[in-house]
């Protein structure tokens, strides 16, 4: 167990879906040989090929003529899983067909896009238009029986990684729910129905990759469910309106639109302002935005940085804004490692004149809307800058808040933004506790806590710790611990947050 959260901390979602799918085709071509699945390893081999290769030309082409930057996992994901949802073939036909199909899920990240953010789950919207122009549908062949192992191991893994639980589950039980009700009320053979949909069909692949594209998906938890109700109703519906089913992919792309009309619309192209060192290996990115941006604190952001060299951690992260939405600069927080991915190592030389797109803003590591609702900040190292978001905030606007912060780091010289904090004090009352975990580097004018924070610490420095809501963040494995601590201390998960985002920090 320790291994697979090794694993998943390591290695962001986008390498970890691209390692997914690549298993999935592997996982065929064995079958394939074994005569498990009707397909050719050939026909196979060439469909993923033509794919990759069509794709891999097309965005590099329509990055160009759009001038944007590129995304070397995406292309290569959406081709993937177009090689698992059409047909393999080894004709020239098909080969045109899977071909265009490639061609169109590029088109659709460039031109069906508002703000420079695409709407559409780019290889369901490209077998649906395949569909409309040449009647030929997407035969989601990957749903076979054989390779259902793989499928739902894969998929758990991945919706582990990013959290996406409650809208898998809402999917499922709604898309499970609609067809035992139709069952019931049609005649049909329950029992055969739920073992076609459960084992024979691509429900599963749907549920757990294309369903959480985390570009189409809502960004906040409640709107996740409610898309994967609406998803979920399309999809098990037996709905005709003359002779025309609804597919799919038909199901996502209308999941699609809900998505976002409910999501945050822009994507920024940022060039840096400054760069900024606040501790030994902690550097402040600050940017100012060309257009008007809103956020609320404690939220995160997707970033996409081009660079040579690409490691097996990719050219996405995801970092939690450090600044307050009544600042006009958007500041980052980032630390860095001796053993640094090449996204790191790049970035730390980033020049003023280097585009880094920045989207997909989402979170609700926020504040909630009781204001006399009191609160307990835990961070641990950089964990701390969704703190230094809302605090700031809340000295800006001058709003008074029942909070306690507790700062942990392993040294005196790792704390960062004790400023802001030093005046939420004197302005708000808020009350920040540092505790330094290097027992041999304790200055000797220090006048924090020593030692890690545990349940004594917890019990001495905040009495009333039953009437408060705790958010926790900083690494996982920190995160986790402590939050084990508080439900040990009869603290309801409920009045646990944690922070978090989907990629390798």
């Amino acid at each position: 167990m320790r291994f697979i959260e090794n694993f998943l901390d390591q290695i962001t979602m986008y390498r970890l879906v691209l390692y997914y799918l690549t298993a999935l085709i592997l996982n065929a071509l064995i079958f394939s040989f074994l005569g498990i699945i009707s397909f050719s390893p050939f026909s196979i081999i060439f469909s993923t090929a033509v794919l990759v290769t069509v794709s891999f030309v097309a965005n590099k082409v329509f990055a160009k003529i759009f001038n944007a930057p590129t995304n070397i996992e995406s292309l290569y994901i959406s081709a993937l899983i177009l090689a698992l949802i059409i047909t393999p073939s080894q004709s020239i036909q098909g080969a045109v067909f899977l071909g265009l199909a490639g061609f169109l899920a590029m088109a659709s990240k460039y031109i069906l896009a508002i703000n420079k953010k695409h709407i559409f789950n780019p290889a369901a919207i490209a077998v649906f238009l395949i569909a409309i122009a040449i009647n030929q549908p997407a035969s989601w062949w990957v749903g076979s029986f054989a390779m259902i192992p793989i499928t739902l191991l894969g998929g758990l893994l991945m919706v582990k990684k990013i959290q996406k639980t409650d809208l898998v589950f809402s999917f499922l039980v709604t898309t499970l729910f609609v067809i035992v009700t139709f069952a019931i009320f049609n005649g049909s053979n329950l029992f055969a129905m739920l073992n076609q949909a459960l084992l024979h069909s691509a429900l599963l692949f749907f549920a757990l990759i294309m369903l959480t594209e985390p570009s189409t998906t809502p960004p906040a938890k409640k709107t996740q469910v409610g898309y994967g109700i609406l998803v979920g109703i399309l999809y098990s519906s037996q709905l005709h309106i003359q002779n025309f089913d609804i597919t799919p992919e038909m199901a996502l792309l209308t999941g699609n639109i809900f998505s976002y009309l409910v999501s945050p619309k822009q994507k920024l192209i940022l060039f840096l302002k400054e760069k900024i060192q606040i501790a030994p290996d902690i550097f402040d990115f600050v940017f100012t935005p060309k257009e008007k941006f809103s956020f609320a604190p404690g939220q995160y952001m997707e970033w996409t940085f081009q660079h040579p060299d690409t490691d097996a951690r990719g050219n996405r992260r995801y970092f939690t804004i450090a600044s307050s939405p009544t600042e006009n600069e958007l500041r980052f927080g980032i630390k860095f490692y001796p053993q640094g991915s090449s996204f790191k190592n790049t970035l730390i030389n980033i020049g003023h004149d280097v585009p880094i797109v920045s989207s997909q803003l989402t979170g609700d590591f926020t504040l909630p809307k009781d204001e006399k609702q009191k609160l307990v900040f835990i961070a641990g190292g950089i964990g701390i800058t969704p703190f230094r978001s809302i605090i700031k905030y809340l000295v800006d606007v001058n709003e008074k808040r029942g909070i306690i912060l507790i700062f942990t780091n392993r040294q005196y010289s790792d704390i960062i933004y004790g400023n802001i904090f030093d005046k939420a004090k004197a302005d708000l009352g808020i009350k920040t506790i540092y505790t330094l975990t290097d027992e041999s580097q304790i200055p000797k004018d220090w006048s924090g806590k020593v030692g890690r924070i545990d349940e004594k610490m917890i019990r001495e420095e905040i009495p009333d710790f039953r009437e408060r809501i705790f958010y926790l963040s900083g690494p996982h494995s920190m995160v986790n611990a402590f939050e084990k601590t508080l439900l040990d201390m009869g603290i309801s998960k409920s009045k646990i947050k944690t922070d978090f985002f989907p990629g390798y920090a």
